[in-house]
């Protein structure tokens, strides 16, 4: 529920507002809330019970894309690295087991796009990275447009509580309110 700084409440109300901003219903939105999954930069969630609450959410909501962290969170945080983590469990282990039922139900068509961490040069160069990101490989690649790009920072504007000095930059400076570079799991 985002409590790290026992801000549960106000950051369930903040990302209601962002997700208000981006065209995206409250019915829509999710917020776990599980003692096993606290919200802690540097704590590893457990990789089965969150797959299984992910696999769960996929299956409810009928979704057939998934997007996700790489393997570095975009930026190190543990809880970041450990959704995708369980992502790939999860999908890797479907595909083993031949328990293909979802991708099956939805003809093949369900997804998992992991969004690129990219160095911290890259990071913050805004919409100079296009070109460097037009010539590394990848499976999709999607660059906002400046209307775009005003909602993203209206939506991360949302996020108050979390708005400190370094956010700030990354709402300036930062290539993901710009273009993402993602591939398939």
């Amino acid at each position: 529920s985002g409590n790290y700084y026992n801000q549960g409440e106000i950051r369930k109300k903040e990302l209601e507002q962002s997700c208000c901003v981006l065209g995206i219903p409250a019915s829509d939105v999710t917020v776990i809330d599980h003692r096993d999954l606290p919200d802690d930069p540097a704590v590893e969630w457990d990789t089965r019970l969150l797959a299984a609450l992910v696999l769960e959410h996929i299956e409810a909501k009928n979704i057939n894309l998934v997007v996700t962290f790489d393997a570095g969170g975009v930026s190190g945080h543990a809880n970041h690295i450990s959704l995708y983590n369980a992502v790939r469990y999860k999908f890797c282990k479907l595909l083993w087991a031949g328990l293909v039922l979802l991708w099956k139900q939805n003809q093949g068509r369900c997804r998992v796009l992991v969004l690129e961490s990219v160095n911290l040069f890259r990071k913050y160069i805004s919409f100079l990275d296009v070109l460097i990101s037009c010539l590394l490989p990848r499976d999709a690649l999607f660059i906002l447009t400046e209307e775009e790009t005003e909602q993203a920072k209206r939506a991360m504007r949302c996020h108050r509580s979390q708005l400190l000095w370094f956010r700030q930059l990354y709402l300036l400076f930062s290539r993901y309110l710009v273009l993402n570079s993602l591939r398939l799991l």
